[in-house]
């Protein structure tokens, strides 16, 4: 628990100097503003352009140990116009085979919990905070974390999306720069800032689908739908009849 509490730290220490200077020093191409009567497809096609440019430069990057030892980059995918963006901890053994975010069962469970919203895995957005696979699934390291969330926070800019949905207390806790239990912070919207001068992001925190695999119980899984209930009311969407009691 001490050593969690370290590594916490360190990356915490970090989002407070970035977000410090941030409205001081130039941070590099973000989403560039659309001209006003750009159509939603120019828009769509231009964030598509800039998310595929950002998979690129995660192919390539060997900014920590994780490059030399990956099967296959896993950038994330989903729609440039998402209003719900997924993130998780990193890819594991399946994601890192196949190059795609949540493809093993913690990711078919996921499909699930987006299909029982009412929706499809190409309405929403899916990355994670780490982009290669930590060996053994092991848990993020510091340094792995302040050399990878920048891509993320990128792709974050980019699609804007109007709720965030961290999947886990890692994401939660790096997201929301705070060392509470993902117990405590969960079932309410949080405050997720992408940069000064930028409103903030409505985030909700959730348990991982692969915790709900290892510790499956109709409690759990209430837990699960009940934060995306309040997802899908606050984005003014129907909540599916089998979902409601």
């Amino acid at each position: 628990m001490e050593k969690d509490v370290d590594i916490n730290k360190v990356v915490r220490q970090h989002l407070e100097m970035e977000q410090f200077f941030t409205g001081f020093v130039p941070k590099g191409k973000t989403n560039p503003p659309e001209p006003q009567e750009q159509d939603d497809g120019a828009a769509a096609a231009e964030a598509q352009k800039q998310l595929e440019k950002i998979n690129e430069e995660v192919g390539r990057c060997r900014e920590c140990g994780l490059g030399s030892l990956r099967t296959n980059a896993v950038p994330g995918e989903g729609n440039p116009n998402a209003r719900i963006m997924f993130v998780g901890e990193g890819p594991g053994a399946d994601e890192d085979a196949q190059g795609r975010p949540f493809v093993g069962r913690a990711g078919q469970l996921l499909d699930k919990v987006i299909t029982a919203m009412g929706l499809k895995r190409n309405d929403v957005f899916i990355g994670n905070i780490l982009k290669c696979r930590p060996p053994e699934n092991r848990d993020p390291r510091a340094d792995e974390i302040i050399s990878c969330l920048p891509y993320l926070q990128r792709q974050i800019e980019i699609i804007n999306p109007e709720i965030i949905v961290a999947l886990g207390a890692h994401a939660a806790r790096t997201l929301l720069n705070t060392t509470k239990s993902i117990g405590q912070l969960r079932g309410q919207f949080h405050e997720y800032y992408a940069g000064l001068g930028r409103p903030p992001i409505k985030l909700m925190a959730t348990y991982h689908t692969a915790y709900l695999l290892r510790n499956y119980s109709q409690e759990n899984r209430k837990r699960v739908w009940e934060d995306m209930q309040k997802v899908l009311t606050e984005l003014g969407l129907p909540i599916p009849e089998h979902g409601r009691k």
